[in-house]
C-alpha cells in the first residue's frame, strides 16, 4: 500500500491587533493607514451642506480670503483679529476657527467661521493662537500660545479655559502631531530646533530631541529650484514646522526650513533614524488621499521673512520607499507655504507666502494655476475634507 500525501493545513491568518485608543476617540478602521477614512470620496454627512471652498488667511493685511475653486475666484473677503496665522476646522467639523495670534501683541483671539454659509460669526479673545489643535477625543481645544511656549487646553465650543501644559523648552512652538492611539502629542520647537513629546494623559511633557542637522544643505539663488546645487549646511540648529505620523503610525516626519527636509523619527523610541533632503524653506506637509505619498512644500529660503518669485516649490515624498519622487516647481518662481488636498485628491492648494497668491497644483501633472489674495497669506484651509473628526491644524483629519 502507497504512502498518503499529508492534506496540506491552511496557515492560520493572525487578525490584525485592534489599537487600544484613548477613551472617547474614535476607532481606528484600519491599523496599517490611519488615513484610511480620508480617503476621496469619504465625505462625513456633517459637511454635506458645506460649500467648497478655500479660506485663506492673510497675515499682513489681517483678512480673509475666501476662493470659490470651481471658479478660481476670490468670491468673498473678510476682516479678522490681527494677524491671522491658520484656519483649523473643528474636531466635531462643524466650525472653522481663524487663528489671529496678534503677533507680540496681548490681543490673540479666535474667529468662527459657518462652513455653511462661508461667512465670519463670533470673535473669542484668547491668548496668543498661533495654531489650534484638538484633542483626539475632542474633550479640548488644543491653543498653540506660541510667544508663551504653552499649550492652553480649552473647551472646543466656548474656548473657556481647562487646563495649560508649559512646555519651556519648546522655544517658538507651533506644529503639532498625535500618536495612532491618541496618547501622545508631539510639537516642533521652531527656534529651538527640537521636538517636544507631551503625555495627554499625565498631562505633561516627558522629553525634548534635538533635531541632528545634515551636513549640507541646497543652496539658495534667484534660478530655479536646482535639487544638484548644494552648500554646507553652517546652521548648527534645525527651525522645525510642520509635523505628520506615517500611515502606519510608527514615523515622524519633521519639515526644517534651515535643513531644507524632513527629519524622521522613530515613534516609540523617541529617536531620530534618518534625513530625507527636499528643498530649500522645508514647510509643510500633507498625506495624499490615497495614503501613499506625502506632499512637501518648500519655500525657497532659509529665512522667516522671504522675497517675492523665489525658487521655492514640492516634492513628493513615497511613505513606503521615503524618496522623493517628483518636484513640482511654480513657473516664473514662488514660495508655496501651507494650505491642504482637495477633497477628490486631484489639487494641492497652498499660500504663496511671499507672492501674495496661492496656488492650485495638479496632482497628477504638477501643473499650476494662481489666484490674488491679500497680503501674506499662511495657513489657509480647503473645505470640505473627508474623515471623521479634525486634528486642528489646516485639516488634519482622521
Amino acid at each position: 500500500m502507497g504512502l498518503v500525501a499529508a492534506t496540506a493545513q491552511p496557515v492560520p491568518v493572525k487578525a490584525p491587533v485592534p489599537i487600544a485608543t484613548v477613551a472617547g476617540m474614535p476607532p481606528v478602521v484600519d491599523a496599517s493607514n490611519l488615513y484610511s477614512e480620508t480617503t476621496a470620496g469619504k465625505l462625513s454627512l456633517t459637511v454635506q451642506n458645506h460649500l467648497p471652498r478655500i479660506y485663506v488667511p492673510n497675515l499682513r493685511s489681517h483678512d480673509v480670503s475666501v476662493i470659490d475653486p470651481a471658479t478660481m475666484n476670490v468670491v468673498d473677503r473678510f476682516k479678522v483679529g490681527r494677524a491671522p496665522q491658520h484656519i483649523v476646522p473643528s474636531w466635531d467639523m462643524k466650525t472653522l476657527w481663524v487663528a489671529n495670534n496678534a503677533e507680540r501683541r496681548s490681543t490673540g483671539s479666535l474667529t468662527a467661521i459657518d462652513p455653511v454659509t462661508g461667512k465670519p460669526g463670533q470673535t473669542i479673545d484668547v491668548d496668543d493662537p498661533y495654531n489650534l489643535y484638538f484633542t483626539p477625543d475632542g474633550k479640548s481645544a488644543i491653543v498653540v500660545a506660541e510667544a508663551k511656549a504653552r499649550l492652553d487646553f480649552r473647551d472646543p465650543q466656548t474656548m473657556a479655559l481647562q487646563y495649560s501644559i508649559e512646555a519651556p523648552g519648546c522655544a517658538g512652538i507651533n506644529h503639532g502631531e498625535f500618536t495612532i492611539d491618541g496618547k501622545l502629542a508631539f510639537f516642533t520647537c521652531e527656534f529651538k530646533g527640537t521636538v517636544a513629546k507631551i503625555n495627554l494623559e499625565t498631562r505633561k511633557v516627558e522629553g525634548y530631541l534635538k533635531l541632528s542637522m545634515p551636513q549640507t544643505r541646497f543652496k539658495v539663488t534667484k534660478e530655479p529650484f536646482d535639487p544638484s546645487q548644494s552648500e554646507i549646511c553652517t546652521s548648527k540648529k534645525g527651525m522645525p514646522q510642520d509635523i505628520r505620523i506615517s500611515p502606519e503610525g510608527k514615523r515622524l516626519y519633521i519639515a526644517d526650513m534651515d535643513a531644507d527636509g524632513v527629519h524622521v523619527l522613530d515613534v516609540a523610541s523617541f529617536t531620530q533614524v534618518g534625513f530625507i533632503p527636499v528643498g530649500p524653506g522645508t514647510h509643510g506637509l500633507y498625506p495624499s488621499r490615497d495614503g501613499k505619498s506625502l506632499y512637501i512644500s518648500f519655500r525657497g529660503t532659509h529665512k522667516i521673512h522671504g522675497v517675492p518669485k523665489g525658487p521655492g516649490g514640492v516634492g513628493v515624498l513615497n511613505f513606503e520607499s521615503e524618496k522623493i519622487t517628483a518636484y513640482w516647481s511654480i513657473p516664473g518662481g514662488g514660495s508655496p507655504d501651507m494650505g491642504n488636498v482637495s477633497a477628490d485628491g486631484q489639487s494641492l492648494w497652498l499660500s504663496g507666502r511671499y507672492d501674495d497668491v496661492v496656488y492650485r497644483i495638479n496632482t497628477n501633472s504638477g501643473a499650476v494655476d494662481k489666484v490674488k489674495v491679500g497680503q501674506e497669506p499662511h495657513g489657509l484651509t480647503v473645505w470640505p475634507q473627508p474623515g471623521r473628526y479634525s486634528l486642528g491644524h489646516t485639516g488634519n483629519m482622521r
